[in-house]
């Protein structure tokens, strides 16, 4: 079917569906007015107070009436419904109208939405659609564009080397070695984190995923006992303290967003004094802190910091390993399980946070 003939369809279905109703309404008006001249010519006839002449002359003038008020019925009826139904079919012409410029490529303008019954939830419905899609596709491209961004440099560094190697241009040594295995460690890292990333986005479509109540001092000991020998290896002191609170959450999710939080507080440490990994069971939501000192973080930046492959100035030398996916994948779990994540700096002393809501019957 071409594109003529389907621009036709509304129009033929408008016009089918009046077509019948006009037959319907006829049928059932001409029927009815059959029943009542019948009836009335019945009535007349048996009460025995009309001479034939009269009764004939009555039959005539019903059988008139009848007939004006049956094609006036018929007229009205059918003008009635034709409106009523292109009122109806108008906005599914829009709706079909913007699917045709999807096909073609493009987004369409969202549609007015002018009524409040179920084509008006229709179009709505629609609309969001749309602006999902573009939402969508607008961070694919932006995926995209950040990938080859992130992964440009290292598969440089990682060609430029291995074809000097392999010409004789240089010689390898143990700390070239070293910064080539880095440089393939931070990639295979990155590839581990994009698909913990991508899991995240797909849970995070879904309606339920797997929960389970879990007390936070257990869940908040366990990460931190998972780097008490790389902080003794770095001399870095650590102060962990917690209070005992229920909550509902993916076990191995809340798992990860702390240890990413104590991972960057090791990583980017510098200065003295302990991290300080604190629990606190709040009135209605359990809060998670983890401070450490660090470089200065620029204010603009504590939003930003926690966006896909964001990372601070000084977190780019090639010694620190990030990738800017880390913290991106702790706010997608936290935001899942309806919690918030944040950070606050006091000079060079900077705290990563996280809250989520307690369960019923824990915060008393």
């Amino acid at each position: 079917m071409n594109k003529h003939n389907r621009s036709w369809l509304p129009k033929q279905f408008l016009w089918r569906l009046s077509i019948t109703n006009i037959i319907v309404i006829t049928a059932f008006i001409i029927l009815s007015s059959w029943s009542i001249y019948n009836t009335a010519c019945s009535l007349a006839d048996g009460l025995g107070t009309l001479s034939n002449q009269k009764q004939k002359q009555f039959n005539s003038i019903l059988f008139q009436y009848l007939w004006i008020f049956s094609i006036a019925a018929i007229v009205i009826g059918s003008l009635v419904h034709f409106y009523i139904t292109k009122k109806l079919i108008d906005p599914l012409r829009e709706l079909i109208k913007s699917t045709k410029r999807m096909k073609e490529g493009r987004y369409p303008e969202p549609l007015a939405v002018k009524s409040n019954d179920e084509t008006g939830e229709l179009i709505g419905q629609f609309n969001d659609l749309i602006q999902q899609i573009k939402v969508n596709q607008e961070q694919r491209q932006k995926l995209v564009s950040d990938l080859s961004h992130e992964f440009r440099t290292p598969l440089s560094n990682l060609n430029g080397y291995l074809n000097a190697l392999s010409n004789g241009v240089i010689e390898g040594d143990e700390n070239l070695f070293q910064d080539l295995y880095d440089e393939s460690r931070r990639l295979t890292n990155m590839v581990k984190q994009l698909e913990q990333l991508k899991e995240w986005d797909y849970i995070s479509n879904q309606k339920f995923f797997e929960k389970e109540s879990s007390d936070m001092h257990q869940i908040v000991r366990q990460s931190a006992e998972m780097f008490y020998w790389s902080l003794e290896k770095a001399r870095i002191r650590i102060d962990v303290q917690s209070d005992h609170g229920i909550v509902k959450v993916d076990h191995g999710g809340i798992s990860q967003v702390i240890s990413n939080l104590i991972e960057n507080a090791i990583q980017y440490y510098e200065g003295a004094g302990p991290i300080q990994i604190n629990g606190l069971k709040q009135d209605s939501n359990y809060k998670v802190t983890v401070s450490g000192p660090g470089q200065p973080i620029p204010a603009a930046e504590h939003s930003e910091i926690f966006e896909r492959f964001h990372r601070t100035d000084f977190s780019r030398s090639k010694f620190s390993g990030g990738t800017g996916l880390g913290l991106a994948i702790s706010k997608e779990i936290i935001e899942r399980h309806n919690g918030n994540i944040g950070v606050q700096s006091n000079g060079d002393i900077h705290t990563f946070w996280i809250t989520l809501p307690l369960s019923e019957g824990s915060s008393e």
